[in-house]
């Protein structure tokens, strides 16, 4: 709905965010085409999840924690076990990062196969949904479910379950898949490879809006690959630091209007995780397969234009498809599935790259394994100041387009991030009272 301002400007407000993942509104106000005010409102009320931890074991976070999201439970899982590894003084073998970053693998498939084609397309394509989208693109919604259902069978052999994966333990895992398990799933990968440099060639041919970030982008960047399970902390203005250091550097607030915290970076204005900010960090440590990919798509070696987000996750799509066939094709049988990970007091921080951003955790435990402290920062906290911060421009840019164009627009703003807390936003009730 929208009303006028006593001052003469007006209020554009959308009370509930439709076919969200959590409870969200929009709030924006503006006179003579310039922004006032603008809100992100997530009023879901609080989880208490960082708070019923404390007390638990510590071996109980990867179980725990993959239920905030079943979208990106491997996510938490894998932040959780590093953080409690580093808090034990324990560093897992290579081999086990390597099935954790395969697993990872999995998750960034499901979870960008999903966001494209099912989510972020449509709008696009000018769409109420995948569903009306599927009745004139039946192809390539059913190549979609396709790519989705080969990441979700990937965690399911290495997890044990496509969705809060059960085979994930501190110091690893209950069990290894065999070689043959492993061999055997490698045609899907393959032929979910080529249908994702397709998808790339598809995306790459949507029309985008002309827009670019000033923002300061923020990733993970480890000594080898592209950033997915582990790495230390990089941004574009040239800072770099240890996870362990994150609590020096992001600073967590409440803001009025959200239940969810906002994050700055040294106490400056917004800062971007996710695609966008890994492609721009990490170009060099794409394979040439998705480097070349990017290129035939029309990419640079950075991306600063948040509706392109939807080719660079098209990008790594291709990165993961790449790295799972990669890591299946070095493995060997006979790997100890895990290590002991034994109890001592301390603090331990722990990051990984969710297919959103980087996923922050630390914890402090006793000398017993009792978490005393547990402090989580999602990729949704760390963008909701970037999110607002792109409806601001945008409205200040197209103002004077009609309430349903404008509409449009706002709506794409948030999908960009592909937030936690809004997936979808097909469905504002919009309105705009205009002088």
């Amino acid at each position: 709905m929208s009303h006028k301002l006593t001052d003469g400007g007006q209020v554009m407000h959308v009370g509930t965010l439709a076919r969200v993942e959590g409870e969200g509104a929009m709030h924006i106000e503006y006179r003579d085409g310039k922004v006032t005010n603008v809100q992100l409102r997530i009023y879901e009320p609080p989880r208490f999840y960082e708070a019923f931890l404390r007390g638990r074991s510590y071996t109980e976070p990867p179980d725990i924690t993959a239920r905030i999201c079943g979208i990106c439970p491997v996510a938490y899982q894998t932040s959780s076990c590093w953080a409690m590894e580093d808090a034990c003084g324990v560093t897992v073998p290579d081999a086990i990062r390597l099935m954790r970053r395969l697993l990872y693998c999995g998750e960034w498939i499901e979870s960008h196969a999903l966001h494209m084609f099912l989510l972020h397309a449509p709008d696009f394509l000018g769409y109420e949904s995948a569903i009306a989208m599927a009745a004139d693109y039946p192809a390539v919604v059913e190549s979609a479910l396709r790519m989705k259902k080969a990441g979700n069978d990937l965690m399911d052999i290495v997890g044990g379950r496509s969705v809060h994966p059960i085979n994930v333990k501190l110091g690893g895992f209950y069990r290894m898949p065999s070689v043959a398990e492993l061999r055997a799933f490698r045609p899907k990968l393959e032929q979910a490879l080529e249908e994702a440099l397709a998808a790339v060639k598809l995306v790459s041919t949507f029309d985008f809006p002309d827009m670019e970030q000033p923002y300061e982008y923020l990733s993970l960047r480890s000594e080898w690959g592209y950033p997915i399970e582990t790495g230390d902390v990089v941004t574009t203005a040239g800072k770099s630091f240890r996870v362990q250091d994150f609590t020096k550097h992001i600073q967590e607030q409440h803001v009025a209007h959200s239940n969810a915290l906002h994050a700055t970076l040294d106490g400056g204005g917004p800062y971007v995780v996710g695609p966008l900010a890994r492609y721009t960090l990490n170009f060099d440590r794409l394979s040439p397969l998705a480097q070349d990919a990017a290129r035939e798509a029309g990419l640079g070696e950075t991306c600063r234009n948040p509706f392109k987000s939807i080719i660079v996750r098209g990008v790594e799509l291709v990165e993961a498809y790449h790295e799972s066939l990669r890591i299946i094709d070095g493995w060997v049988d006979g790997v100890p599935p895990s290590v002991p990970v034994p109890a001592r007091a301390g603090e331990g921080f722990g990051a990984s790259e969710a297919p959103r951003g980087v996923l922050f955790h630390r914890y402090i435990i006793d000398e017993a394994g009792i978490i005393k402290d547990a402090q989580i920062v999602p990729p949704t906290s760390q963008n909701q100041p970037s999110v607002e911060a792109d409806l601001r421009t945008m409205v200040e840019m197209w103002h004077e387009l009609d309430d349903h164009a404008l509409s449009h627009r706002c709506e794409q703003a948030i999908r960009n991030y592909d937030p936690c807390i809004s997936c979808a936003t097909h469905f504002l009730d919009l309105t705009v009272d205009r002088k």
